[in-house]
C-alpha cells in the first residue's frame, strides 16, 4: 500500500497549533505516512512538533464559513469548496494530550482530518512505523530483546535440580501464545504436557514463571481448566501440578475470579481445579476486573481528570466513580497475597483467571517485585516485563488498540499493562529507595505501549512477532532504554538495594492518583516534574562531590 493514497493534502500553511502548557503558534502543518509535523518559524526561532499518528486516539472536526455556519462531522469527508471558510481539528492522543489545529480552508481541513483518521488506524503491522524506523546508533544485527527463556533457565542453577527446559512448544503448536521453550518439572514428560495443554484454555498449561531463591518455592502461571458442566478431569494436568509441589504438603491456587464467576465459567466449558482431584492444592479467589470493565474505568478517570469545573466535590465524586484506584488496590492486595503464600508461608502457587494473559501476568509481576530485589533494578525490571508480558503472551495489539478517548466501539481493549505501571508507581512512591528506576521509565513505557518507534509492543504474542518479522525488521525498546546515552535518565539516584521484601500498604489513604501520568499535561504536574528534576540533579551532584 502507498501511504500517499490517503494523503490528499500533504501540507498546509498558516495553521495555528494550540497545545498544553504552550502558547498558540502559527506555522506549517505536514502529514506523512506515519507522522504529523508542525513547524513554527516565528521570531523566536524554529520550533517543531512531531507526533506519531499511531498516538492519535480520536479526532473531532468543525468547520465555519463566512456566513457563520458551524458544524461537527463524525466522519471525515468532502464538503463543498467554500471560499473564506476555515476549520478546526481537535486531536486527542493516547498519551492524554489534546492538540487543536486551526486550519484555513474547509476542504483542506477535511482532507487533513481524513488523512489523520485513516493513517492513525492502520492495522497492518508491517506498515507501522517501527518497520521504517532506523536510528543511527542501532543495528538490526544487534539482536532483539534482553534474554530468552533458555538464558533465564541457565542462569538459575538452583532450579535445575527439579525443573527442566522443555521445547514442546517449539513450533507453537501446543500453545500459540507461549514462547517456544518453557520451564516445567523434571518428572513430567512432553507427552504429558501436550495432554495437559488440551485441558487448559488456549493451551496455556501450567509453566514456571518464578523461582524463589530463598526457599525454592515457585510461582506457576496457566489459564483456567476446561472442566465444564460435567466436571471433566485430566490426569495429566493433575500429575503436572502434583509434580510442582512434590515433597510439600500443599500449594495455593490464586484464582483471579470470584466463586460466582467460576461457577458461571463451568456452564460455558471453563471451570476450576476440584478439591477432589487436586487435594493438595488450596484455592483462593480474588476477583479482578478485566476487559471492558477496566477500559470503562480508565475512560471515566480520564474524563474526571479533564474536568475544568474546579469543583472539588464533583472531582472527588468522579474519581471515586471511575473505580480506578479500587482496581489498583485489588491488584496490589492480590499480588501481596501471592507473595505471602511464597515468601511467608513457604508454599508454591499457581495463578490463573480465564485466559491467563492479563490479570495472571499482572499479579505475578507485582509479586516478583515485592519479593525479589533482582527485579527492582532497571535491568531486572525490564527483563521481568519481557519475561512476564512479551514472552508470556499478553495481547498488546488487542489490548492497546485504543486508549481512553476513542469514539470507536470497544472490542478487546483493556489497560491491564497501564494498571501494572500504576501499581509499580505506587510501590515506587511508598518505597522511594527500593526501586532502581525512576518514574520517567514508567511514563516512557506508558506512552510506548500505545504508540512507539520500536517494535517491542507490536502483535499479541511471540508467534505473531516471529511470523511478521518484528524481531528481524524492528528495533527493541528494552535494549534502547539500556543504552549508556539514555540509561542514566531512567535510573533512580536514591536507590539503595535491599534484600528484604517490600510489602505495599493498600489502605485507601496509602494509594494516590498517578499525577505524573493522568495529570501530566497540566501546569501543576509540570511544576512538580521540574521540582523532581531539580532534586534529581542535586542528588547526582552530591554523589559526585562525595566521590572526590
Amino acid at each position: 500500500m502507498e501511504f500517499s493514497e490517503h494523503i490528499k493534502t500533504a501540507n498546509v500553511e498558516d495553521v495555528v497549533l494550540r497545545q498544553p502548557l504552550q502558547p498558540p503558534s502559527r506555522g506549517t502543518l505536514c502529514i506523512t505516512g506515519h507522522h504529523l509535523l508542525f513547524s513554527d518559524r516565528g521570531e523566536g526561532g524554529s520550533r517543531q512538533v512531531l507526533l506519531l499518528l499511531r498516538n492519535i486516539d480520536a479526532i473531532e472536526k468543525s468547520v465555519e464559513n463566512l456566513l457563520g455556519y458551524s458544524g461537527f462531522f463524525s466522519n471525515a469527508g468532502h464538503g463543498e469548496r467554500i471560499s473564506g471558510s476555515s476549520g478546526t481539528v481537535t486531536i486527542k492522543c493516547k498519551d492524554l494530550r489534546v492538540l487543536q489545529l486551526d486550519i484555513p480552508g474547509m476542504e483542506q481541513c477535511l482532507n487533513i482530518a481524513h488523512s489523520i483518521e485513516t493513517l492513525s488506524c492502520l492495522d497492518n503491522v508491517s506498515e507501522m512505523y517501527p518497520f521504517f524506523y532506523r536510528p543511527t546508533d542501532f543495528s538490526l544485527q544487534d539482536g532483539w530483546g534482553l534474554s530468552t527463556p533458555e538464558e533465564y533457565y541457565s542462569q538459575a542453577k538452583a532450579l535445575q535440580k527439579k525443573w527442566r527446559l522443555s521445547s514442546v512448544n517449539r513450533d507453537y503448536s501446543v500453545c500459540p501464545s507461549y514462547p517456544p521453550a518453557v520451564i516445567v518439572p523434571h518428572a513430567v514428560d512432553d507427552d504429558t504436557l501436550k495432554k495437559a495443554a488440551k485441558f487448559r484454555q488456549g493451551g496455556r498449561f501450567p509453566v514456571l514463571c518464578y523461582y524463589h531463591r530463598k526457599n525454592g518455592m515457585v510461582i506457576m502461571r496457566s489459564s483456567q481448566p476446561l472442566t465444564g458442566a460435567n466436571r471433566k478431569r485430566c490426569k495429566e494436568d493433575e500429575l503436572l501440578l502434583q509434580a510442582v509441589i512434590d515433597g510439600s504438603d500443599k500449594g495455593y491456587i490464586i484464582d483471579t475470579r470470584s466463586s460466582q464467576q467460576v461457577q458461571q465459567a463451568r456452564m460455558t466449558g471453563g471451570g476450576f481445579e476440584s478439591k477432589s482431584f487436586y487435594n493438595h492444592w488450596k484455592r483462593l479467589h480474588r476477583q479482578m476486573e478485566r476487559g471492558k470493565a477496566l477500559q470503562e474505568s480508565l475512560i471515566k478517570l480520564v474524563e474526571a481528570c479533564g474536568d475544568e469545573s474546579n469543583n472539588m466535590d464533583r472531582w472527588l465524586s468522579k474519581l471515586e466513580n471511575s473505580k480506578w484506584l479500587s482496581h489498583v488496590q485489588t491488584a496490589l492486595s492480590t499480588a501481596g497475597l501471592l507473595a505471602e503464600c511464597v515468601e511467608r508461608d513457604g508454599h508454591s502457587a499457581l495463578v490463573h483467571g480465564f485466559d491467563g494473559t492479563d490479570c495472571s501476568l499482572l499479579i505475578s509481576t507485582l509479586a516478583q517485585l515485592i519479593m525479589d530485589p533482582c527485579c527492582r533494578t532497571l535491568e531486572g525490571f525490564l527483563a521481568l516485563l519481557e519475561r512476564e508480558w512479551l514472552q508470556a503472551g499478553h495481547p498488546f495489539q488487542q489490548r492497546c488498540a485504543h486508549s481512553a478517548c476513542s469514539h470507536a466501539r470497544l472490542q478487546q481493549e483493556s489497560p491491564v499493562f497501564l494498571l501494572l505501571l500504576d501499581c509499580v508507581w505506587q510501590l515506587w512512591r511508598q518505597f522511594p529507595l527500593a526501586l532502581g528506576f525512576s518514574e520517567a521509565l514508567l511514563l516512557r513505557l506508558a506512552a510506548d505501549v500505545y504508540a512507539s518507534e520500536y517494535g517491542t509492543f507490536l502483535c499479541n504474542n511471540d508467534k505473531e512477532r516471529c511470523a511478521l518479522g518484528v524481531k528481524d525488521k524492528t528495533h527493541c525498546l528494552l535494549q534502547a532504554l539500556l543504552k549508556p546515552t539514555v540509561k542514566d535518565f531512567y535510573l533512580n539516584p536514591l536507590y539503595e538495594p535491599t534484600e528484604l521484601a517490600i510489602w505495599p500498604s493498600v489502605h485507601p489513604q496509602s494509594l494516590q492518583l498517578w499525577r505524573g501520568f493522568f495529570l501530566r499535561w497540566t501546569q501543576q504536574a509540570r511544576h512538580l516534574e521540574e521540582v523532581q528534576e531539580e532534586i534529581r540533579n542535586m542528588i547526582i551532584e552530591w554523589e559526585k562531590l562525595a566521590l572526590r
